[in-house]
């Protein structure tokens, strides 16, 4: 078993609170040292209660589905033997009402694009079975609901 961790801190300051009107602003803290900033999405809470300039927890869930693929992904190939140079995912997500009529992030579509170097370069069909692995291995997506689709670009 590991254990992860994150701290999530915020304050009132001299808002109100108890009208709404207040900041969604507040800081992510990650075991390794890096801060950073935090918000509810202006899709979801309007401006100014909500930083647009900040990471929202949607944000957050498809990066990180996005991030645990490619891990798996340049893992693979490396143990194939591939030598990647590139990596660059497009990732995006669907919020939506889902079968229950709630709100939730029902889809997320990675479109990632792979530039490989070396003597020997995968053909289409290798590259679709990486993508599938590394589907496959990713801790992330073994852990969500959501349908996740990997559609290669390139």
């Amino acid at each position: 078993m590991s254990l992860y961790s994150a701290r999530i801190l915020w304050q009132r300051g001299e808002q109100v609170f108890t009208d709404r009107r207040y900041s969604r602003a507040h800081r992510l803290q990650f075991d390794g040292g890096t801060e950073v900033p935090g918000s509810s999405s202006p899709q979801v809470v309007p401006l100014p209660y909500s930083d647009a300039a900040a990471v929202d927890p949607e944000e957050m869930f498809v990066a990180s589905l996005s991030s645990c693929h490619m891990l798996w992904f340049l893992d693979l190939a490396c143990r194939a033997g591939w030598c990647v140079d590139h990596y660059d995912d497009d990732a995006q997500g669907v919020m939506a009402k889902d079968a229950q009529g709630r709100l939730a992030m029902t889809q997320v579509t990675l479109q990632p694009a792979v530039a490989f170097g070396g003597e020997r370069r995968p053909d289409a069909a290798e590259i679709d079975r990486l993508h599938h692995a590394a589907h496959e291995a990713c801790f992330i997506a073994n852990s969500v609901r959501t349908e996740l689709r990997v559609v290669p670009r390139g």
